[in-house]
């Protein structure tokens, strides 16, 4: 079964525009878990616009499933992930100005980049995901890095969906293909939805994990916390029948 890994950024977003705690992240992630979640994912940027450095910090601290760290491997990045030591790591290639994460690696330019960092990751026995665009070459670029994993970047998928979902998924299952080629595991994340995340599944029931935060967090204003969490556990279960 597919996992599902909650990223908790926008429940920072809203913390950090009053100031003080309120709502609590580490509380909220705790909830989270116990409503079903398989795993934390937090992506902390620079400029501390959401999660914050402190946050991931204590979130290792409290956490019982599985803790995701995304980001640029900057040097304080990196730091932070070798201090933490999660049990993954996606690396992503955001610029600090970015507003979301919008492109995955070439993962052929950047290679003694990400073999290095990857190798320095797996020292403490962290697993490496790489962040990359449905594409085979992009995928065997990072199993070259030695990357565990890799992430496949939706948000073409989630985008083109609506018109046309089986030319949407078409790009999705040619890299996730490779990536079972190459004996990768495999996660997705961005932009799936309660509308597009079984259909994905159902072409790709092989991946791993996948990463929502966005989607997830607008749905909880209506649904509630709790109850979306289970939806989207349903949503990847109908995927698998």
């Amino acid at each position: 079964m597919t996992k599902l890994s909650v990223n908790i950024n926008k429940i920072a977003v809203v913390r950090n525009s009053r100031g003080g705690n309120l709502p609590d992240v580490i509380r909220a992630a705790q909830a989270i878990e116990r409503f079903g979640a398989d795993g934390i994912t937090v992506h902390p940027r620079p400029d501390a616009r959401h999660i914050r450095y402190d946050d991931v910090r204590n979130l290792k601290r409290v956490l019982t499933t599985e803790l995701n760290i995304e980001g640029n491997p900057i040097p304080s990045f990196v730091d932070l992930v070798l201090e933490v030591q999660p049990a993954q790591v996606t690396l992503v290639p955001d610029a600090p100005d970015a507003i979301t994460s919008n492109a995955g690696w070439d993962t052929m330019a950047h290679r003694d980049l990400l073999t290095g960092i990857t190798a320095r990751f797996h020292e403490r026995g962290i697993r490496v995901s790489i962040f990359v665009d449905p594409r085979p070459e992009m995928v065997a670029g990072a199993r070259a890095c030695g990357a565990d994993r890799v992430e496949l970047y939706t948000e073409a998928y989630a985008r083109e969906y609506a018109a046309d979902p089986a030319r949407a998924v078409a790009p999705y299952v040619a890299a996730a293909e490779e990536a079972r080629r190459q004996g990768l595991g495999l996660n997705a994340g961005h932009d799936l939805s309660l509308e597009n995340l079984a259909a994905y599944i159902r072409h790709i029931p092989w991946t791993d994990e996948v990463s929502i935060g966005h989607a997830l967090i607008c749905d909880a204003l209506w649904y509630g916390l709790e109850n979306t969490v289970a939806l989207y556990k349903r949503e990847i279960k109908k995927g698998t029948l």
